[in-house]
């Protein structure tokens, strides 16, 4: 599965094409660069992924005016993986960033959330981003902080949740960030219908709530 925030498109191209070609890229052959679907990890998908991104966004002309990020997430299972993982890859203001482990299989009870921060943060962990920030500048230390948040975060995920609680908490998140920005001053910057999906070890990928173009007798 993959997430995307930040930049919507390169140039003339959407997140959304190039995330498509993506995935043909993956359909092809292993010797034509694609994935083998029987010995693959999601670090080798998202390090080619994080390749194939920064390649197109080199070909933009002209370039992005900074400040500009480029947030996308690739989650799920290895071939012979027993837990998922979440990759995060990106772009800064023109540089690649290195791809980072999120979720491993180790940590099975964390929510992950990127794009407007602001509320999920304030109902998750107790505190704006912007609070952290000023905390660090009154030279409270990053441990400190850590406990602060500790004694004040609420925590809503268990790793033993039934898939449904967390598909019921995942569309929570969403709505209350929609909400939240519908109401806070300045541009309505989250909207729309939300798409959901689940990835478990033997089902796979499976789409819980998707948005249709067409009418419902085509959408059997």
């Amino acid at each position: 599965m993959a997430m995307t925030a930040g930049m919507a498109n390169f140039g003339s191209i959407s997140v959304s094409n190039m995330a498509k070609d993506l995935r043909q890229n993956f359909s092809q052959n292993g010797e034509k660069g694609g994935i083998d679907p029987e010995a693959y990890s999601i670090a080798d998908v998202a390090q080619k992924a994080g390749e194939f991104f920064y390649e197109q966004y080199q070909e933009i002309q002209p370039p992005p005016v900074s400040p500009h990020s480029f947030d996308f997430w690739i989650g799920g299972y290895g071939s012979s993986a027993s837990h998922g993982e979440i990759w995060k890859i990106g772009i800064l203001n023109g540089n690649s960033q290195e791809k980072t482990l999120v979720v491993d299989t180790d940590t099975d009870n964390i929510v992950v959330w990127g794009g407007q921060e602001e509320a999920i943060s304030r109902l998750l962990l107790g505190m704006s981003p912007l609070v952290r920030q000023q905390l660090l500048n009154l030279n409270i230390t990053e441990g400190e902080i850590g406990n602060i948040q500790d004694a004040i975060q609420t925590p809503l995920v268990d790793p033993t949740m039934p898939v449904q609680d967390a598909i019921d908490l995942a569309e929570f998140l969403v709505d209350t960030t929609k909400r939240y920005f519908a109401f806070h001053q300045g541009a309505n910057v989250v909207g729309g219908e939300t798409d959901i999906a689940t990835v478990t070890k033997h089902e796979g990928f499976k789409w819980i709530k998707r948005k249709h173009y067409y009418p419902e007798n085509l959408n059997r």
